[in-house]
């Protein structure tokens, strides 16, 4: 039966065990080293692992077998290599200390050929098994890889809008419930901008759909620049409207987003002839800000937003209104009660 490929170290300081051993094993295919000293061992070893040691004990004057079979255990490039304690000594403590040191398995001298044999053959079977194991469980790892990898795109790919690349409104529902439900624990202040291009379909129908398909994604990066904050979260609302949360802020600080979502589209300079407030490219926008509890909801900071972006239309478009500015309206004074925790039943 032949056992090409196998590569097996002998270490022994007795020319004759060498010779018997490697004859033997020669015989069986396997590709056969000799090395008469611990230390001319470890440089074998260190030239090119071995498959399996055949290693004595006592090799005096120098390193005995337990000091080689230390170093190869401590070392991780062969901590799994399978060492055969072969030697004269018999005590009880002697094979303990094999095995406790890394060995596994004993033989013991004077030895017989068809045992050692039977030996080496079941440690190079236990050897390919694990091998086959670990090739196995590494294509398993690199499959699962993939899979979290493929699931973290698909995820992605649920959370984002396909056209401006920027959060999706689905998204946007999530994150709004999950940041309501935080800033009511901690009491803090929520804010949401509503962004809407001015006179888009006159956009569209003066330039037609591809122009204003890369006008959303300018826009888009745009109000994106004017975001500093990780948490902040920019999402397109639906058609030409874009929604901007931002975490633990007042009103002040979402006007000074808003200024600077304004200042970043007009820095495009994207024409739009058709528009009836400007030459280029602007926006409309609703500033809203909530301090969430038990007696408001997160639908009252988007519907704020929104009236107040539809003031700024009123108004003329291209501004930006806070939420019941200049507003007469009962709805949205009660509105904006309900939202500063206000119980506008007393």
């Amino acid at each position: 039966m032949s056992h090409t490929g196998f590569d097996i170290l002998i270490v022994d300081d007795e020319p004759k065990n060498l010779t018997v051993l490697r004859r033997m094993l020669g015989r069986e295919g396997y590709e056969v080293r000799p090395a008469i000293s611990g230390e001319l061992a470890l440089k074998a070893v260190a030239a090119k692992v071995p498959d399996l040691v055949l290693l004595d004990i006592m090799m005096p004057p120098g390193m005995d077998g337990f000091a080689v079979c230390r170093r190869l255990k401590e070392n991780p490039a062969t901590r799994n290599l399978p060492v055969i304690f072969i030697s004269a000594l018999d005590d009880v403590e002697d094979k303990v200390k094999a095995f406790e040191t890394g060995g596994v398995d004993y033989i013991t001298k004077p030895f017989q050929l068809e045992e050692v044999l039977a030996r080496v053959r079941l440690h190079l079977s236990l050897l390919t098994m694990r091998r086959k194991l670990e090739e196995q469980n590494a294509h398993l790892q690199q499959e699962i890889a993939e899979r979290i990898r493929a699931e973290q795109q698909l995820t992605r790919l649920a959370a984002v809008d396909g056209l401006t690349q920027v959060a999706n409104r689905r998204h946007f529902d999530e994150y709004l419930a999950a940041e309501w439900r935080r800033h009511k624990r901690e009491k803090g202040e929520l804010a949401l901008i509503l962004c809407d291009i001015d006179h888009f379909k006159r956009y569209n129908d003066t330039y037609g759909h591809i122009a204003g398909d890369e006008c959303l994604k300018a826009v888009a990066r745009a109000i994106g620049s004017a975001l500093k904050r990780p948490g902040d979260l920019l999402a397109r609302y639906g058609g030409e409207e874009f929604v901007v949360l931002l975490p633990l802020t007042d009103l002040g600080g979402a006007m000074q987003v808003a200024e600077a979502i304004a200042r970043e589209v007009a820095i495009l300079e994207i024409d739009h002839k058709s528009s009836q407030v400007s030459d280029h490219v602007t926006l409309s926008m609703g500033v809203a800000v909530a301090r969430p509890g038990p007696d408001n909801h997160a639908t009252l900071l988007v519907a704020a937003a929104d009236a107040a972006m539809y003031q700024a239309k009123e108004a003329g478009r291209n501004c930006i209104m806070r939420a019941w500015e200049n507003s007469s309206d009962p709805a949205m004074v009660e509105l904006a009660q309900a939202l500063k925790g206000f119980d506008t039943t007393k």
